[in-house]
């Protein structure tokens, strides 16, 4: 440890077994967590100086402060603190219940029972207790207390399983096993209690998946690495105990070290939230400063003669008296921001949050799966997404692997023929092969190829040695229920598929050790001898494992990539070789995921010494991983190929439409994959993104930076038609963007780029990324193939940079999570690679189809009626503010409100708040099946024109003119107006109560013109809040609250002898028909001489609301020949994981379908296929009026 800024930074962890003494001189974490921020002592006092960090809440205790102040306040302090309380309490208690939770969690995490094994005795401690250097023991089913090296346990040579669902959401069972040395102490608790091993490890890290360190003990040193490792909450499993030195306990746990904080993600809503409340508070000032200059003049010119008015004698000046006014305004007028606005904000948020969870069309039945909406800011995003970036296997595909073929020595097997030897389609009829010469044949599996059979029967060595090495060279985990009854526990499904076959076909894995592999080779048992495993990685990208037979042979099995591997065979192999690629050309032409197959037989002496180098390098403290792997490539070379496998993983229903349906809304889908580029292209024609219709599709495979940008420009000038000057068809300039755009929409015809990985590491390079995004965004469809997670949220961060777009990613696998976490937007699918990707999305669903209904319908409506609540909320607080500024020129610019106090506290918690929350979590201008019909209305959203910086300026104006209406029509009329009786109406008290009366029913009867779609709920809120204005007004107004509160309630009878007057009812109906004629009249214009798409659509919906929309169907484009397809297996990186890499196979230039004016569009071939599907549909003249 060194220190650093008064801190102790760890750069190594040493740690002895059973000697709590030395290891408390470091002063490790102890084993207790805190997650939560409060007790109740400092509850208060931080919960409110968290709230008070956001300007709103500062800004109005501001206020407040302000109004304590007698000489500038007219407005009692009970008008700011009763809405200001009541946030901060709603918002405290939100706190205050969800740190609770944690508190609970915590608690109930730090007293769980763990057996410590003191002074040579197991004692029950809880977790709190547990130190570093402490022995454990674990039981089966039990959750592991804190980071520990494994020492033994109940099964045969140290082996345990663990579940490790709460670190990244794999419900699989994985394997650690013990050192042999400590693995021998079993649970002697007197070896155990003298167990004195030293550890040097790592410092604490948030690596789940690597771990390195050394054990000292007996002046021997022993390499560890994670597969040594239980961390903190796996379960262990199928192990009845197991014994565990502490590493690293509580907040130093890899769990613990993962729990650090989300980027915070704001809508582009929110952040034009904040931009305007700033403009209000500028445009506050200026009223203010207005107001108070009038004073100043006001006092001066006119003031001084009211010699009769009781002036403080501390104003001596006109000028001081202005600054006390434009204070005294700024109270006034502050309620045009009314803190109530976040509030309606988070509360419709939630609202939408909800609906989404309660979809039923959005459950997926077969895994018990919902859609989640696991934050609630987002939402209105939704509904504007115009890139979305998709993960390929498990998210477009259903990632459940089924053995579909294979090519074994030259040979290729998997095709069903007739009894003539013509090949057959094979179909839920065809008649699969009898494996019931295998007893121990899995019964769901299924293959149609009955040669292969009867070469396993006959015996056919290369046919022996192909399936031997499927069932040898994994890492799968192997359960036996019963005699003929096995579980396979595989870490991915492809693996799981792999054994699967060669267990049908008479090599069936039965168990494993850390030393020994049990198969069973056509009904014998044998028992091989595990040597080595050379692991996968990513750029390894094949797994190998050396063996050594009953008979001493020792040989080395390889499968991997078969750009990999091919480069590692033996000369002998070359013919071989070509026949293979052909085969995994064919393979891959039908969306097959392939992998190669090798070995090579070792000399004894040969592989003693690389044993010896390979155990010098595994214990090395420093560069262990670069000298492996010099290791490992030294040794897989020669191999002799065996053949290749191919594995089926189908589309998941419902893609191509979905992804039709989004390309019409104008959203372009970008593929990012590990797979390999033939995989991912094929993919891409069965999705629909590639068709044999495209002008061109660009292949960018180049390995140098210049032969990337020369391929980038080719590609430019192809589609431009025009020659590329230095990368750029315009220079850099201000406009640029916009030029781009303009360049983007004059591309004429369909184009797809497909870049390589090696590729898009130099097209990310600063100096060609913007000339990469150019060309990226001219293509309908662009397909990145064998991307690492990194590149796939560079690739997200470099549109979000340079685009300004919003955007979403989606996926369902670990390698996905960076891509998740960088887009505006991430979405997870509950897929079979586990919940990691969920885990760290905003929004989790059950399959790839229900994306559509997320965006198209619960995304453009959040973002319809957030737009529409945020116009009509600054109008009704413009509309009602602004009267007090008109009012300050008649009253001497003397602060004088022209409500009621009550009124002006109530106004937005009780009489208006209501209505628009109904509104802001009910409305919709179209149903849910015309907005997945008709995918162009969610084109504003895009474009932001619901509301925009544009849409607020007239929202100002409506709102100053209801205000000069609501002001001037009652003031002109009270000059001359008498009641029944012959007395004067010009009374303060009964203007006010005339003027509070006009505004409730004019914003009444503006929110009902605004609401699209009237629920029961709507009219309760609407009207129920105009009776509850007359109910408080009246009680208000009344002698009993007047005579208990005589200075609170000075409006005593006002109500009562105002209102019975037809004269004031009369100036209340003039001023709300002057209110609402302009709004309805331009509204009346609009729709008939320029109607938006949603109001045709909701024409069509009335005038044909009894008949049933017509269904449009994609109809499905054949494959030909100029599609290429690839072969590729692309997993998370772990423990014996594969990945697969492909052979560039350039592209036949397609010939051009669609040629001038077809092709003015980038959705002209969606829009094409539709026409011709509708075509045969009769279309009433109403719904023609509607063109998408």
């Amino acid at each position: 440890m060194k220190l650093c800024r008064e801190k102790l930074v760890e750069e190594e962890r040493r740690v002895i077994a059973n000697n709590r003494e030395y290891n408390e001189k470091f002063e490790y974490a102890s084993n207790r967590i805190k997650t939560s921020k409060y007790n109740v002592i400092t509850f208060l006092p931080i919960n409110l100086f968290e709230q008070f960090q956001r300007v709103a809440n500062a800004y109005f205790l501001f206020l407040l402060l302000l109004q304590l102040i007698p000489h500038i306040s007219s407005l009692s302090w009970f008008t700011t603190i009763v809405p200001l309380v009541l946030v901060l309490t709603i918002t405290a208690v939100k706190d205050a219940t969800d740190d609770y939770f944690r508190y609970k969690s915590d608690n109930q995490v730090n007293n769980r029972q763990s057996q410590v094994l003191i002074d040579g005795k197991l004692q029950n401690e809880k977790w709190m207790n547990v130190r570093v250097g402490d022995v454990i023991k674990l039981e089966n089913d039990q959750f592991v207390a804190a980071d520990i090296l494994l020492l033994s346990s109940s099964e045969p040579h140290g082996l345990s399983y663990v579940e490790t669902a709460e670190l990244d959401g794999e419900t699989n069972l994985k394997v650690r096993q013990a050192l042999t040395v400590t693995a021998e102490l079993g649970a002697d608790m007197s070896q155990l209690a003298e167990f004195d091993g030293e550890i040097i490890c790592e410092p604490p890290n948030n690596k789940l998946d690597k771990f390195t360190g050394t054990l000292f003990w007996k002046d021997k040193k022993y390499s560890l690495n994670n597969e040594k490792m239980l961390l903190r909450s796996c379960v262990l499993r199928n192990t009845e105990w197991c014994f565990g030195l502490v590493i690293f306990a509580g907040p130093d746990t890899k769990l613990m070290q993962n729990s650090g904080h989300t980027k915070l993600k704001r809508t582009s809503i929110d952040r034009l939230m904040n931009t305007l409340v700033l403009w209000i508070f500028g445009f506050l000032i200026c009223m203010g400063t207005i107001l108070g200059i009038g004073n100043s003049i006001w006092d001066y010119e006119v003031g001084i003669d009211f010699h009769f008015l009781p002036w403080d004698r501390w104003v001596k000046n006109s000028i001081f008296s202005g600054f006390l006014s434009f204070w005294s305004y700024i109270i006034i007028l502050n309620t045009v921001v009314p803190i109530s606005l976040y509030v309606s904000v988070e509360v419709i948020r939630l609202g939408h949050s909800y609906f989404i969870n309660w979809d039923r069309k959005m459950y997926f039945a077969p895994k018990n799966t919902s859609a989640e909406a696991r934050t609630t800011t987002l939402n209105e995003e939704l509904g504007q997404i115009e890139y979305i970036f998709s993960d390929k296997t498990g998210t477009l595909t259903q990632n459940i692997m089924i053995f579909n073929k294979c090519s074994i020595n030259g040979k290729a097997y998997g095709d069903a023929y007739d009894e003539l030897g013509g090949k057959m389609e094979i179909s839920e009829r065809t008649c699969p092969v009898d494996f019931s010469f295998n007893s121990l044949a899995d019964s769901k599996f299924r293959f149609y190829d009955s040669s292969l059979v009867e070469a396993i029967k006959l015996g056919d060595p290369s046919v022996h040695e192909f399936f031997r090495l499927l069932s040898l060279c994994h890492t799968v985990m192997s359960e036996e229920k019963s005699e003929a009854e096995l579980c396979y526990q595989a870490q991915s499904p492809d693996e799981g598929a792999l054994v699967t076959a060669a267990r049908n076909f008479g090599f069936v894995f039965r168990s494993r050790t850390p030393e020994t592999i049990t198969i069973n080779e056509m009904g014998k048992p044998v028992v091989y001898r595990l040597l080595a495993i050379l692991d996968f990685n990513n750029m390894r990208k094949r797994m190998s494992v050396i063996v050594q037979n009953p008979e001493g042979q020792i040989r080395l099995y390889s499968k991997g990539a078969d750009t990999i591997l091919f480069e590692r065979l033996h000369p002998s192999n070359e013919e071989l070789m070509y026949v293979t690629s052909d085969h995994l050309s064919e393979f891959a032409g039908e969306g097959l995921r392939t992998l190669v197959l090798a070995y090579r037989d070792l000399d004894e002496a040969y592989f003693n010494k690389w044993q010896k180098m390979h155990y010098h390098a595994s214990t090395a403290l420093e560069n262990r991983d670069e000298q492996l792997s010099a290791l490992y490539e030294d040794i897989e070379q020669d191999l002799m190929l065996l053949g290749a496998t191919a594995v089926e993983d189908k589309l998941q229903e419902g893609v191509s439409d979905t992804i039709a349906n989004l390309t019409l809304a104008n959203i372009k889908i970008w593929v990012l994959t590990g797979d390999k580029q033939e995989t991912a292209v094929n993919i891409g024609y069965s999705c629909n993104m590639l068709t044999d219709d495209m002008n061109d599709i660009f292949i960018i495979s180049g390995r140098t930076v210049l032969e990337v940008r020369e391929e980038i420009r080719g590609a430019r000038e192809q589609m431009m038609g025009k020659p590329i000057c230095n990368g750029h068809v315009f220079p850099e300039k201000n406009g640029t963007s916009q030029l781009r755009s303009v360049v983007e929409e004059t591309v004429v015809g369909d184009f797809a780029l497909i870049i390589n990985g090696h590729s898009l590491a130099h097209a990310l390079e600063a100096d060609m990324k913007q000339e990469f995004l150019d060309l990226a965004s001219m293509c309908r469809t662009v397909i990145c193939c064998r991307v690492t997670p990194l590149q796939k949220a560079q690739v997200v961060e470099l549109v979000k940079m340079y685009k300004k777009a919003v955007t979403l990613a989606i996926g369902d696998g670990a390698n996905d999570v960076s891509m998740i976490k960088t887009a505006h937007i991430g979405v997870g699918i509950s897929g079979q690679e586990g919940m990691q990707a969920v885990l760290a999305s905003d929004y989790s669903i059950g399959q790839f189809r229900y994306l559509q209904r997320l965006l198209l319908v619960h995304g453009r409506w959040s973002y319809l009626r957030m737009c529409r609540f945020l116009y009509y909320f600054f109008y009704k607080n413009f509309a009602f503010t602004l009267v007090h500024f008109w009012f300050g020129f008649f009253c001497g610019f003397s602060a004088q409100t022209v409500y009621d106090q009550w009124f002006i506290t109530l106004y937005n918690i009780v009489y208006t708040s209501l209505p628009v929350l109904a509104m802001g979590i009910f409305d919709q201008d179209v149903n849910e099946q015309k907005s997945l019909v008709y995918t162009r209305l969610y084109e504003p959203g895009q474009l932001n024109l619901l509301f925009n910086k544009r849409e607020f300026f007239i929202c100002i104006i409506h709102g100053v003119y209801t205000s000069i209406v609501l002001f001037f029509v009652p003031y002109g009329a009270f000059c001359d107006s008498t009641r029944d009786d012959g007395q004067h109406l010009s009374d303060y008290q009964s203007f006010a109560v005339t003027v509070a009366t006009s505004l409730v029913m004019v914003v009444s009867v503006q929110i009902g013109l605004d609401t699209s779609y009237w629920t029961a709920v709507n009219h309760f809120f609407i009207w129920g809040s105009v009776m509850v204005y007359f109910s408080i007004l009246f009680a208000m107004h009344s002698n009993g609250l007047f005579s208990i509160f005589p200075s609170q309630f000075p409006f005593v009878g006002n109500a009562r002898n105002s209102l019975i007057h037809v004269t004031v009812w009369l100036i209340i109906i003039v001023t709300t028909v002057m209110c609402i004629i302009p709004v309805v009249v331009f509204r009346f214009l609009k729709l008939d001489l320029k109607p938006s798409l949603s109001d045709k659509v909701r024409y069509m919906q009335r005038a044909r609301k009894k008949l049933r929309p017509a269904q449009h169907r994609m109809r499905r484009v054949n494959r030909t020949s100029s599609r290429r397809s690839g072969y590729a297996f692309a997993h998370q990186e772990g423990f014996g994981e594969l990945i697969t890499s492909g052979r560039n196979m350039r592209f036949n230039n397609p010939s051009p379908a669609l040629t001038g004016k077809f092709m003015l569009s980038s959705t002209s071939w969606i829009e094409n296929l539709r026409k011709k599907t509708t075509d045969s549909v009769s279309i009433n003249s109403s719904e023609k009026n509607v063109k998408l």
